[in-house]
């Protein structure tokens, strides 16, 4: 097993200049190939460097990069706008869309008993492992997976064995993971390199992948003084230690401690990139250990039109609403539906505020009576939009002209924000 880069710091900046120098020399080592197949994020990780590495691989390989599958799990595929600005100039003719329902082939199963060892008793499945078939039969002879490790409400840190399960995974793979995040708790994950759903990932590696030729390529975003993104570390690797290594700076960057409980806190979401409040959660998850108990969430949204992107997804999240975990896990024993879509409940779980802190959603394409029948509050968009204005708020605490305090989270996807005490260790 080889790690064959570890680059960066808290303090380093990578032009793109440098992450071609570094990422070609790795695939000079890694020595000629025939046929490669990438597998970067979608526009959901838009600010993640990996759109520019994905062109980088196509101008170094030419056409021995044979095909690029975003990995969608169970988003939107892109549109023909979202790849051009993903991944510019790469060639459209190679991009596949991942279709998590019909397109994957089962590699094996993780044990009922693994399972429960691991979640400690929480959840008592086998798990399914399960990949595209594009990915498990094309006859690749590297196939790079490529994202941003980052603190994540399912997985503990975003990337590496995700990749592959989920972001290229199917509803066997896909639904139970995530239901057992929703069981673990969102606040006992985020930020942590090793947990529950982590550990059966890695364990479905380790039994079904091994004579699969992934190479991982991961980046850490961080901002610079202005506020702007900029690459922090570059890591690639085959096995275990790159994930770590890139874990450990993302824990150093990418999380914010907040000095007080904030009463009232604001998130925005970037209509280019969360035109779903599937994804749009963010907002809730990276959010929550800076509110204060009785404090309020107020989420500017003016892309958000959906609740789910997968249609029964949406359907499910209409029909039940965002409940307490209790409520949803008495809901899932009492309907198959549910039962047949835990992803759905995994979603409403994970942004549950448990009744501590009040959310208000102010999305552009969603109406007040479909918002509050979902279980959230309702504020409207032009009217919060020129409270809160994204354009003259800056990052972290905010005194508005009428004395109100708030907290401010432009890019909530870019990290977590906690209160000393609740950051994890």
């Amino acid at each position: 097993m080889t790690l064959f880069l570890a680059e960066g710091s808290p303090t380093t900046v990578l032009s793109d200049a440098d992450l071609r120098t570094s990422l070609y020399s790795t695939l000079k080592q890694i020595g000629p190939r025939r046929k490669v197949i990438a597998i970067p994020p979608d526009i959901t990780r838009l600010e993640s460097r990996t759109g520019q590495l994905t062109c980088m691989l196509h101008d170094y390989y030419g056409e021995a990069l044979a095909d690029v599958m975003p990995a969608l799990g169970t988003h939107f595929p892109m549109t023909d706008e979202q790849v051009e600005l993903m991944y510019p100039g790469l060639p459209k003719s190679l991009i596949r869309e991942h279709r998590w329902r019909d397109e994957v082939v089962t590699l094996g199963e993780i044990s009922a008993s693994f399972v429960r060892k691991v979640s400690g008793g929480l959840y008592d499945e086998p798990w399914t492992a399960q990949m595209n078939k594009l990915v498990v039969h094309g006859e690749h002879d590297l196939i790079i997976s490529l994202g941003q490790v980052v603190p994540h409400e399912i997985l503990g840190m975003a990337n590496y064995t995700k990749n592959i399960f989920i972001g290229i995974g199917g509803a066997a793979s896909i639904n139970p993971n995530h239901y057992l995040a929703g069981l673990c708790g969102v606040e006992q994950i985020l930020g942590r390199e090793d947990t529950p759903p982590r550990r059966i990932l890695n364990e479905a590696q380790r039994l079904f992948c091994k004579d699969m030729p992934f190479i991982f390529a991961m980046t850490v975003i961080g901002f610079d003084n202005g506020g702007e993104t900029v690459v922090r570390g570059l890591f690639i690797g085959d096995d275990q230690e790159c994930f770590q290594r890139a874990c450990a700076l993302s824990r150093q960057v990418n999380i914010t401690p907040v000095d007080r409980p904030a009463d009232r806190l604001v998130a925005y979401l970037d209509p280019e990139e969360f035109s779903s409040f599937w994804l749009g959660g963010k907002a809730i998850y990276r959010t929550r250990m800076a509110i204060a108990d009785g404090g309020e969430l107020i989420i500017l949204a003016p892309g958000v039109s959906t609740f789910g992107e997968d249609p029964e997804i949406d359907r499910l999240i209409r029909k039940y609403g965002y409940r307490t975990n209790a409520v949803t896990r008495q809901q899932v024993a009492e309907n198959e539906d549910y039962q047949q879509t835990l992803g759905a409940a995994a979603q409403v779980m994970l942004c549950s505020p448990e009744d501590r802190f009040r959310i208000t959603l102010c999305p552009g394409g969603l109406t007040r009576e479909e918002v509050q029948n979902a279980g959230l509050g309702y504020g409207d968009l032009s009217e919060y939009m020129e409270r809160y204005s994204p354009e003259t708020l800056a990052d972290g605490w905010n005194t508005l002209a009428n004395d109100e305090q708030i907290y401010f989270v432009r890019k909530p996807a870019l990290g977590l924000w906690a209160l000393e005490s609740r950051i994890p260790k």
